[in-house]
């Protein structure tokens, strides 16, 4: 295992749309410069987790794949990248795919963890704007990507594989309430949810089991205020949008405006600068 440096910069290991390169400076600007243990309950590729490097943290995901990943990472990194090394090599739409239909043909019930993560990885590097995306029966839908060279190796997993081995940092998945469920006075926690939309629809602001819709935002909003009134620090990032002044009215919440570089739209004219914010209660 690489060995760490304090002073080493660590970076994600996978793509996720909604990832945090953009504005972790502007995170890190407005983040304590003291706390205890890190919760970082929607971890997603983990840029600000990876940027502070917490000697103690708790990350948490809905996604029990990603989540899976990170674990494997921390405890089977050699594994992990041999097995990756035989993906980049047969790296093609026709290997993608049948890769991708392992959660329709049941084979993905069979692979080992280690075999999952590297089929998450090949396939966020390798699919259609390193999107992770799945129909309602949890089967990924992406379409191959055509990269001309995917970079499925990130040259950061060792290390952060390093950080994870080398810090008190408890991974779990589920629900992002009962990941800060044990947060207390001086602990940091930093929400990144699904952010509302630029232009709300009815699936938003209508409940659905599956998404983050307006009650999820809400339900979200209220647990901010919990933790505040239990002492622990809260930092949310959202999309600056009417219904974060709504949303986030009370006095205990600060709103600040960043400008971050999104590259989600399928079309280039789509893409650009965005508004976002972050809100802390410290």
């Amino acid at each position: 295992m690489v060995k760490l440096s304090k002073s080493e910069v660590l970076t994600p290991f996978i793509k996720w749309v909604g990832g945090k390169r953009q504005i972790v400076r502007f995170l890190k600007e407005y983040a304590p410069s003291h706390y205890s243990t890190y919760y970082e309950p929607f971890i997603g590729g983990g840029a600000l987790l990876l940027s502070l490097q917490p000697e103690r943290a708790v990350i948490n995901d809905w996604n029990e794949e990603l989540v899976n990943v990170w674990k494997v990472v921390k405890d089977f990194p050699n594994d992990l990248i041999k097995l990756l090394e035989v993906h980049k090599k047969n790296n093609s739409k026709d290997y993608y795919l049948n890769l991708r239909s392992a959660d329709r043909d049941g084979r993905i019930a069979e692979m080992t963890p280690v075999e999952r993560a590297a089929r998450f990885i090949f396939m966020n590097k390798t699919g259609f704007n390193g999107l992770w995306r799945v129909n309602s029966k949890g089967q990924n839908n992406v379409p191959y990507g055509r990269y001309s060279n995917p970079k499925i190796i990130s040259p950061s997993l060792e290390k952060v594989s390093s950080y994870l081995n080398e810090n008190d940092v408890k991974i779990t998945s589920g629900d992002y309430r009962a990941a800060v469920s044990e947060a207390v006075s001086n602990d940091f926690v930093y929400f990144d949810p699904p952010y509302i939309p630029v232009s709300p629809t009815s699936s938003f602001t209508s409940y659905t089991s599956n998404g983050f819709g307006l009650l999820q935002q809400e339900q979200l909003r209220d647990t901010a205020i919990e933790l505040h009134n239990r002492g622990v620090k809260v930092m949310l990032s959202n999309a600056d949008v009417p219904l974060i002044e709504e949303l986030y009215s009370d006095s205990i919440f600060t709103i600040n405006r960043v400008q971050a570089s999104r590259a989600i739209n399928s079309k280039g004219s789509g893409r650009g600068k965005v508004d976002e914010v972050i809100i802390t209660t410290y």
